[in-house]
């Protein structure tokens, strides 16, 4: 196996105010139990009205540069998955790049909606294979609390608000990294999952509108399909797979993904109960989670994979 890339070190970070399924709005007329039942979440974390999207990505960045233990003057490109920046533009990106202290290299967004990060992941790998970076900053950061209807249970209970960030630097050792990185859209489905809003639609933020059993429908296939193809590419077998990483978005669909893939659920990580559905931030999320608790380890082969509105899809293999 060839490697290009590899994580240095990741970092999260999580709003203080926790909602807990039982203290969501009356009105809703759900419960506890329904939320926990359809989707495995307990609780969500929602940011404070004065906090931007870009301050939760911040402090994710500091904390992944930290345990990168490698200098912030060497981070040379910064690419933000969000759907939900601070402003129209400038990026968020940006805005952290400014509040890191950082003056050279470039910053961006990209938008996949919950495919965010793997898009992320794969751009930034490209730039340091062709050596036009050298340390990427990678992070998913969302305030997805902003464009729900909290009178919407089919869609209110869903999210939660959080940021994951990675350094990624060129792999020197050739004994780990990442393997090869699959990404997939059919913009057909757009209208299963998307916003009512927009800057050239309504000049409005909307809300976040789904269509729940032909996503998930959706999900499983796609994703069953993009790992098996992504083993295939680089000689890898079901079995050489030690942790599934997989998008925060369900429990049920996570559980599926695995019965299909052919793969043990107990290799699938999971912290839907934790923050729910963070969008991009939730595969970083989950995967400074795993490593601090030791149990992702050096050496790992790794699975990423998710899908978003769009539709948009992925997986990365690496071998952490």
């Amino acid at each position: 196996m060839n490697f290009s890339s590899y994580i240095l070190g990741c970092g999260s970070y999580l709003p203080k105010k926790i909602i807990k399924n039982n203290e969501l709005p009356k009105k809703l007329k759900t419960s506890d139990e329904w939320i926990k039942t359809r989707t495995g979440i307990r609780q969500r974390h929602i940011a404070d009205k004065k906090q931007f999207n870009s301050d939760l990505g911040f402090e994710a960045a500091q904390k992944a540069i930290k345990n990168s233990q490698i200098s912030i003057s060497n981070i040379d490109l910064i690419i933000v998955a969000t759907s939900t920046p601070d402003h129209t533009f400038p990026s968020t990106a940006t805005k952290i790049q400014g509040k890191l202290g950082i003056k050279k290299g470039f910053a961006f967004d990209i938008q996949a909606a919950c495919s965010g990060f793997i898009y992320a992941l794969s751009v930034a790998d490209n730039y340091i294979v062709n050596n036009q970076a050298k340390n990427a900053l990678v992070i998913g950061s969302e305030v997805f609390s902003r464009i729900l209807d909290w009178n919407d249970r089919s869609t209110c209970v869903l999210f939660g608000d959080g940021a994951g960030a990675i350094v990624l630097g060129k792999n020197k050792k050739k004994n780990s990294g990442i393997i090869s990185t699959e990404l997939y859209s059919d913009g057909r489905h757009y209208d299963l999952l998307y916003v009512n809003g927009g800057v050239a639609t309504n000049q409005k933020a909307g809300y976040v509108k789904m269509k729940g059993k032909e996503v998930f429908k959706h999900a499983v296939q796609k994703l069953v399909s993009c790992i098996e193809i992504s083993l295939k590419k680089n000689n890898l077998k079901k079995n050489d797979i030690d942790w599934i990483v997989p998008h925060q978005a369900n429990k049920r669909i996570m559980d599926m993904t695995a019965v299909k893939l052919g793969v043990s659920k107990d290799k699938v990580l999971a912290t839907v109960d934790k923050y729910a559905n963070t969008s991009s931030a939730s595969i970083p999320l989950t995967l400074d989670y795993a490593v601090k608790k030791k149990i992702i380890k050096r050496g790992d082969i790794v699975v990423f994979e998710a899908i978003g509105g769009g539709l948009t899809w992925g997986c990365s293999i690496m071998k952490y």
